[in-house]
Formats: C-alpha cells, structure tokens, sequence
C-alpha cells in the first residue's frame, strides 16, 4: 500500500468544475498487468487508479460538492435495474464489487444525468417514469448504419433527497427535458429542452424557476456545463448547414432520435450571449 498525494485537475466536463482537488487516497498502485489492461504509455499519465464498478453499464459519474461521494446510472442486473437507474457510492470506502449501492432513483422507467445539489443532501436527475413503469424501447439497428441516440418525450427532470425520495419536478412540458447540471455557484441549473420543437438549452432556478432559453441555432445542444465560477458554459452541439444535413437532422428528430456523430464544442456566458465555437469534433467512424 503506498500513500499518493493526487492533484485531480477537472475540466469543465466535471460536474463539480474546481480548479484543484488535492486528497490523499490509500489504494494499490496498478502495474501494466493488472486487470485495468494499463500499458506503459498510459502508466506515465494514470496512476492511483481504483476500479469503482465491476458489472454492467455505468457511466454518468459525477462527483458530489465536497468531493466525498459520486451520483451514477447503471443498468446493471445484479442490482435489480433493467435499464439504466440512479445510485451513488463513497467512491474511498465502498465495495461495489461485493455490495450493491443505494438508488435514489425510483426504479422506474429509464434515467440519465443525475447531479448533487450544493447541500449534497439532494440530487437532480432526468426519469422517464412518469410516461410509464417500463423502460422506454431501445431503438433497434437502422438499416442505414446510422448511430442515433433516442430523445424520449417522457424524460423530465426531478429532485430527490439521500433516501431517493422525490421532492420536486422541476420541468413539466411536453417532450424530452433532461441533461441537467448544477453551477458551481449553487443558483442554476442548465439542461436541454425540446419544448420549442428543437434540442435547446435552457436555464432555470434551482427550484426549477426562471426558465430561459439560452441557445436558439437549429440543430442539437446539451451535455452544458458550468465553468468553475459559474459564469460561463461549455457544451456540446450539431450545426447542420446543408439542406441535406437539415432534413436528416429534422427528419431523425421527429422520430425521437439525435445522430451525434458530428459535434462541435461551443462556450458562452452563463446566460448564453457571446457563443463562440471552440473545436470540431468532426465525424465519428
């Protein structure tokens, strides 16, 4: 056992954006031939790595203000889910190899994007509960090889305390709100809307007030995040420009999906004045 001292730099993907973490973390160094596959390329960049979950499909982690916990969905079947539910874990002392952590979401429907409240006594996530028990179907293969996302019209957004309680929905229109994240500041969330007919985003109060568009350009805009002061944000959005491209995109979205194979990164203040486009990402194979 060895006592490593980690700067965590987070970027503005973070959930919680702060300039610099430091703890001190008890854990195994890995070597290139553990289980993690590290090789020595990656071992100059990756060290002190701990495998956090062991089955399934986990993703959408999310670190909690104090750095003491983390929010995630997984759909992993030893833990009763069939599609993808909310749970969180301290990510120092819990063994999610061996004991199974707490949901906080309903086990309902399909989640995504959950995020702590600066009291990190409550969350904020996305449910399709509402539009029914079941999850929501998966779309099948298309026979045109595209790699779509589904945009499901049930998703709105909600918080919970620690004990996975509801205690507000704070989106209550027609068609997919989701995607939310919370400003280091502790006063706005921002997520994406389809309520005007195209993926928007969108600002509100923590207790879901004061809604503002902040995005109006056709095409796909989410995955928003505060930058450390709250200030400004960064996300992630598809710009089609051709009459091809808009009538793939517009065609696609009225089926309830989204192609994300060609994404460009966008930051702009807070309240969404003074975009500027800051990398393309190009299309994916």
């Amino acid at each position: 056992m060895s006592q490593i001292l980690v700067a965590l730099l987070l970027l503005s993907f973070a959930c919680n954006p702060k300039t610099e973490v430091q703890m001190e973390i008890q854990t195994e160094e890995h070597s290139p031939s553990d289980s993690l596959l590290l090789t020595p390329e990656e071992m100059k960049y990756l060290k002190n790595i701990k495998q956090l979950t062991f089955g399934g499909n986990n993703a959408e982690a999310y670190w909690s203000f104090d750095d003491s916990m983390l929010i995630f969905q997984s759909d992993y079947s030893e833990w009763g889910a069939e599609c993808d539910q909310v749970y969180y874990t301290n990510w120092q002392e819990d063994d999610l190899k061996n004991n199974q952590p707490k949901r906080l979401s309903t086990g309902l429907g399909r989640t995504t994007c959950s995020y702590f409240l600066p009291d990190d006594k409550s969350i904020v996530y996305a449910s399709t509960h509402l539009g029914g028990d079941n999850c929501p179907p998966v779309p099948e293969r298309r026979t045109d090889g595209k790699y779509v996302w589904p945009i499901y019209d049930s998703f709105d957004i909600f918080t919970a305390d620690m004990d996975g309680k509801i205690l507000s929905q704070l989106t209550n229109e027609p068609g997919y709100d989701a995607e939310a994240t919370v400003s280091p500041k502790g006063d706005k969330i921002v997520f994406t809307s389809l309520r005007t007919g195209d993926l928007e985003l969108y600002t509100m109060n923590i207790d879901g007030t004061d809604v503002k568009q902040i995005t109006s350009d056709l095409g796909y805009d989410g995955g928003a995040f505060f930058s450390p002061d709250g200030s400004k944000i960064i996300w992630r959005a598809s710009r089609p420009t051709t009459d091809e491209d808009v009538e793939v995109y517009k065609d696609l979205l009225s089926e309830g999906l989204v192609m994300p194979t060609s994404m460009e990164l966008f930051v702009a203040n807070a309240d969404g004045s003074d975009a500027k486009k800051i990398t393309d990402l190009g299309k994916a194979n």
